[in-house]
């Protein structure tokens, strides 16, 4: 019997004589980004040292930008490194590395490195990306960072069975846009999900980096935040909250306890009722004599998912779910789909471990804090960019996703008439966003 071969012949030949070719064409739109926003320079904070080549505000600047890109150890700077015609000088890796080390040697390198980001968000709000929203929202939640080696200073046991670390991060939620980061938190990886004094210094510094607008805020957490220590800390700076509270015995029974009449049917985000859903309110029956005055306590049933193993606190089928919230109003559908909604964190933290949280590369505790918080720059660079620059699908879209639409694509250095252009291939999908996306920064001023 014949068989058809199937290996097809090569259609192309392979030189190295091209000229001017570029990658990682769309990463310069993050990097005159942060320029036009003024974050380079609010980096560029004096250090004593003297003069040197490169200034460490273009070395923090260019190192956010590559993790938004997809870096997520120091030796992936070379994907700017090597372009030069693009990106200009660039710091090499160890020079990085002593910028990081200064910076986490300074006591007050984190905190200048939050001022600046704190400014940067001023500005790109005043540019149009203040989120059109009412209510502020914030949400802390609690992650796992694996580490490979006990030699990583901090990185311990977790409650998973793991070993590495267990931030804490903050988020400003934009709806279906991505989130914006506020704020994180380097622990060890045995600190409790719901310690409440790491919960207060998380929500001070996601609260520290939202402009001035006069508009209430609200800060909603899982079960792990469900403490009248931090309620109190919120109602003292007149911050609403919304906590996941766990379902005890004592719960339980009052849950059990309300008559069918009481439940009233959830809703879905486009305002359709929700279907095996339903919420009912349990403040009467519920000892809240330690929790601020106007605490509520609003439940969820819902009918459990198929093949879903039911826990000692569901009962008949159903699953429930407890908050506790200081919010006045008296729509119980619209607050529990608000305080359901919290679980896009999720979301952010999955695309932070996408642009370098999944790995703390270095064996100090200070490198890490300082790392982390680069994370947090370039997730703010990304969202800033979808938020000012893009429409329509790119400016909701997942990280993967933006770097293969934008961000990683090629493009050609040409000079004419004292001009340097940079020419996309005019067949790429999206070559016109990224042509608008930077006519669009071009509009912002300029603020190195």
């Amino acid at each position: 019997m014949r068989v058809q071969a199937t290996n097809s012949p090569s259609r192309f030949e392979v030189t190295t004589d091209g000229a001017g070719v570029v990658g990682h064409a769309g990463a310069a739109l993050l990097r005159e980004l942060a320029d036009r926003l003024g974050l380079t320079r609010a980096f560029g904070w004096r250090v004593p040292g003297g003069r040197r080549r490169h200034l460490d505000a273009a070395v923090l600047r260019d190192l956010a930008v590559m993790l938004a890109d997809g870096g997520d150890c120091l030796s992936d700077l070379a994907a700017l490194q090597d372009q030069p015609e693009l990106f200009g000088p660039v710091a090499s890796t160890p020079t990085a590395w002593r910028v990081i080390e200064r910076t986490a040697k300074d006591p007050n390198g984190l905190a200048r490195l939050r001022a600046a980001r704190a400014h940067a968000r001023a500005r790109a709000w005043t540019a149009g990306g203040d989120p059109a929203v009412e209510l502020l929202v914030i949400d802390a939640d609690a992650t796992l960072v694996l580490a490979h080696s006990d030699a990583k200073q901090g990185a311990a046991g977790t409650y998973k069975h793991t070993f590495g670390f267990h931030p804490l991060l903050a988020y400003l939620d934009r709806g279906p846009a991505p989130g914006e980061p506020l704020a994180g938190l380097l622990r060890p990886g045995n600190a409790p999900a719901g310690g409440a004094d790491d919960l207060i210094e998380l929500v001070d510094l996601a609260l520290a980096q939202l402009p001035a607008t006069g508009r209430p805020v609200l800060v909603r957490s899982d079960s792990a935040g469900a403490s009248t220590q931090l309620a109190w800390h919120l109602r003292d700076d007149q911050v609403g909250f919304s906590l996941g509270m766990p379902i005890d015995a004592h719960l339980r029974e009052a849950i059990l306890a309300q008559p069918e009449p009481a439940w009233t049917p959830a809703i879905d985000a486009d305002g359709q009722a929700r279907d095996g859903a339903e919420v009912c309110e349990l403040t009467g029956w519920i000892d809240l004599h330690t929790w601020p005055e106007g605490t509520r306590v609003i439940c969820r049933r819902e009918d459990a998912h198929p093949g879903a193993q039911l826990r000692f606190s569901d009962h008949d089928g159903h699953r429930f779910q407890v908050f506790v919230t200081d919010q006045p109003d008296h729509d119980l559908a619209r607050l529990e789909l608000r305080h359901r909604q919290r679980a896009r964190v999720e979301d952010r933290i999955r695309a932070a471990k996408a642009t370098g949280l999944a790995n703390l590369p270095f064996d100090r505790w200070r490198r890490n804090t300082v790392w982390l918080e680069l994370v947090l720059a370039a997730q703010d660079l990304t969202v800033w960019a979808q938020a000012l620059l893009l429409d329509g699908a790119l400016a909701v879209a997942e990280p993967k996703t933006l770097r293969y639409r934008l961000l990683h694509t090629a493009g050609r250095i040409v000079r004419h008439a004292r001009r340097t252009i940079l020419r996309r291939q005019r067949s790429w999908p999206w070559a016109v966003e990224l042509a608008r996306a930077f006519a669009r920064l071009r509009a912002l001023p300029l603020r190195c």
